[in-house]
């Protein structure tokens, strides 16, 4: 009998597999405290001790509890996927409340906004934090970038049908290579390359060290959360900020591509339509930018590459963004929903939706007016594209917006100009970061849990939320979970 609903064995996989990404965030969470040794800040240990302890407990009791059921479905990794990444979120909270004494809530913000690598924060002032707590941040990105349950997997859970649905779980589909676990590990390589590159050439630049690696961390992951009041700008360097471009670029271009180069001798760079449309995007809306702003080219670069990479860093003041002419700031808002690659690091609706809904619009106008019965075929980078993919990437995009909108009006309801509140949610929900400034710590709490969920949905890309949704529908609702049931049992009956 096929059910509808989630049952306990459901229930004990996504706690089997569940226990192994609490597991490796109980022992990756622990790395700040050497930062905060040291740098001679003993306070904030005990805070990062209890927690990450919690969950490495917690999460081995579930790995091994619950060992037996091992028999993963694309549904359990979505569930898995969901919880990750408020666990994650929570554990990263729990240890700025026992340090910080922040509000639990605007420490689930802080935490989700670096975990999904949107960016925003509450902290007024982020320079008078412990070296420890602003290196978390940093972590965080640099991990959420490439992904909770994509590290965790390609490190703890062998190759096979579960690593598979769990990679799929947080929407990605590219493969390096034909087995999962080994496109994950090549990723990771790449990304730990690019991470030292980074760090080495910001060293080369005159940063400090310490300042080096967290700016590395949130260029190469898009995530954009700073160290300095002032983000990139504080530095007031173009090297540096030319690095930070470089970087945000790199982290914004799929993975599948960075492997591509090195085969191809960096041909396959320039052949991904992705990569294409990114730079074209740039160019575009750079020459937009100079022929109706009279602000300096670099900043007016930067600002651009990190709103299409959807890194949020900025080197303007985001009250200065605000008095930007309107024109600019809807080519800002539309870069930021358009986003970077899909099997990158980027956020956004993703290059490769755009593509393919482009794609079915020139194919459904070339159907129209071409003769009866011939087949036309489109495709996209020499890879042929089906009506199923067009009809898919069309529902997520307009399923994208439903929840953008929904933000939107939740944001105007509490007195926000419309049009800076549009902005600011795109950006949320984008997991961009740029901000016009109405986002702070002293928001209402219903409009603080609204952006919280935005975030979370913008990261997971929606569907896997959706399906913890209906599964705790179907756990609340037990009338249509009998009627379902008996629905079933009579189509089998049917059938038999």
């Amino acid at each position: 009998m096929k059910r509808k609903y989630i049952t306990k064995a459901d229930l004990f996989i996504v706690l089997h597999y569940l226990g192994y990404i609490m597991q490796g965030l109980g022992v990756v969470l622990i790395v700040p405290t050497l930062v905060a040794l040291i740098y001679g800040e003993y306070d904030p240990i005990a805070p990062f001790m209890i927690p990450c302890f919690v969950s490495f407990v917690l999460g081995t009791a579930f790995s091994k509890k619950f060992k037996d059921y091992t028999k993963l479905r694309l549904k359990h990794g979505m569930l898995i996927s969901s919880f990750a990444w408020l666990w994650a979120s929570l554990i990263g909270a729990s240890i700025m409340v026992l340090s910080l004494g922040i509000p639990f809530v605007d420490a689930i913000f802080e935490n989700m906004s670096a975990w999904t690598g949107s960016g925003m924060t509450f902290f007024v002032n982020v320079e008078v934090l412990p070296k420890s707590i602003l290196f978390l941040r940093s972590l965080e990105q640099w991990l959420g970038g490439l992904g909770i349950v994509i590290i965790f997997i390609g490190i703890l859970i062998r190759a096979g049908t579960a690593a598979s649905r769990l990679y799929k779980s947080e929407a990605r589909e590219e493969k390096i290579k034909p087995n999962i676990t080994n496109t994950l590990r090549k990723a990771l390589e790449i990304y730990l390359i690019y991470t030292a590159v980074g760090i080495f050439l910001f060293i080369l630049a005159g940063l400090p060290i310490f300042d080096a690696i967290n700016i590395t961390f949130t260029s190469i992951s898009t995530g954009g959360m700073s160290i300095k009041n002032a983000n990139v700008g504080f530095y007031q360097d173009s090297i540096v900020y030319l690095i930070s471009m470089f970087l945000m670029i790199l982290g914004a271009t799929s993975f599948t591509i960075h492997y591509k180069i090195v085969k191809t001798k960096g041909k396959a760079l320039f052949k991904d339509v992705q990569f294409q449309l990114l730079i074209t995007l740039i160019i575009v809306a750079g020459a937009f930018f100079i022929a109706t702003n009279k602000m300096v080219p670099i900043e007016e670069l930067f600002t651009i590459v990190s709103a299409v990479t959807t890194t949020g860093a900025n080197v303007v003041d985001p009250h200065v963004l605000a008095t930007w002419n309107g024109s600019t700031l809807i080519v800002l808002m539309v870069l930021m929903l358009i986003g970077g690659s899909s099997g990158s690091t980027g956020g956004g609706l993703k290059l490769i939706r755009i593509i393919t809904v482009l794609k079915g619009m020139n194919l459904t106008v070339t159907n129209l007016v071409s003769p009866e019965g011939r087949v036309v075929n489109t495709r996209i980078g020499g890879k042929k594209i089906n009506e199923r993919e067009i009809k898919e990437a069309s529902a997520y995009i307009v399923t994208f917006l439903m929840f953008l909108v929904f933000g939107w009006i939740i944001m105007t309801m509490y007195g926000y100009d419309p049009f800076t509140a549009l902005f600011d949610v795109i950006s949320i929900q984008s997991n961009n970061g740029l901000s016009t400034g109405i986002v702070y710590g002293g928001l209402p709490l219903p409009l603080k849990l609204t952006l919280i969920f935005l975030m979370w949905i913008g990261r997971l890309e929606i569907i896997p939320v959706l399906v913890l949704f209906r599964t705790f529908y179907g756990l609340v609702n037990p009338k249509r979970r009998i009627k379902q049931m008996k629905k079933t049992n009579g189509n089998d009956k049917k059938t038999n």
